[in-house]
């Protein structure tokens, strides 16, 4: 569903602020590829990922995405990676890692099943976004908000040949919501998937792919302290430890 109403919401942006561009249709499958990669199959792993093993332990993971796109960015796009921004990727790794093991600490066992999903999911993330930015680079006049569009039409087809194997039942699983429930999902998918979407592929074009990866660690951060503040639980030396790696790797990186 997220899918499909930020395709709808990308289709209505390029239409009526920027107009659709021509695209090859090499690159317009370079585009459906990437996601169907990154936000098709990809996210299956992730979510399977979370329920066999939670969101922490799972994040630990994603913080490995900047070294993965390092390496594929310096393969594949002739990105360097220069020793600050390794020395930045490093401290991006120990904030993640460091949340990761209060939770590991609670649980006092890994999943190697969850770990497997999670690992699968990186993969594909990390070479979605990896193609995405080579169909950038051959179409620099391309807006990132048309570039949602096809990657929302990848994601979608996965999710269309899923359903031959195990119907989802979402038109009719949307309309028994309540106005509300139905309300929530369509703002949850502007935000989450329109909003976020369109300011990450507009990144994707010009950042370092590493780099990138690495700001995207600050996510974990800060739901970390939005939870402590929303449940008014008082924040961990875990969470301070964590917080002080993630100011110190972006010092490097930006200064």
């Amino acid at each position: 569903m997220k899918a499909l109403v930020g395709l709808i919401f990308f289709v209505i942006a390029v239409q009526f602020f920027v107009g659709f561009q021509f695209v090859p249709t090499k690159y317009f499958f370079t585009f459906f590829l990437s996601g169907a990669l990154g936000l098709g199959i990809g996210d299956i792993f992730l979510f399977l990922a979370y329920r066999e093993m939670g969101p922490g332990r799972t994040m630990m993971l994603f913080g490995f995405q900047p070294v993965i796109l390092g390496i594929l960015g310096y393969l594949f796009l002739d990105q360097a990676l220069d020793m600050k921004k390794a020395v930045a990727i490093i401290f991006f790794i120990c904030c993640l890692f460091t949340l990761s093991f209060e939770a590991f600490k609670k649980e006092g066992h890994w999943q190697l099943k969850g770990i497997f999903m999670a690992l699968l999911w990186l993969l594909l993330d990390s070479t979605g976004v990896v193609i995405t930015r080579y169909s950038f680079n051959m179409n620099p006049e391309l807006h990132a908000l048309e570039g949602n569009i096809y990657r929302c039409l990848g994601a979608l087809f996965v999710f269309f040949v899923m359903s031959f194997v195990k119907p989802f039942g979402l038109v009719k699983n949307f309309v028994a919501l309540s106005r509300k429930s139905q309300f929530m999902v369509v703002i949850g998918s502007f935000f989450g998937t329109f909003l976020s979407l369109a300011l990450y592929l507009e990144a994707i074009k010009t950042i370092n792919l590493a780099s990138l990866a690495g700001i995207n660690v600050s996510g974990t951060v800060f739901s970390g302290i939005m939870e402590s503040i929303i449940f008014k639980k008082r924040p961990t030396w875990y969470l301070g430890l964590a917080f002080v790696f993630f100011l110190c790797g972006m010092a490097i990186l930006f200064y």
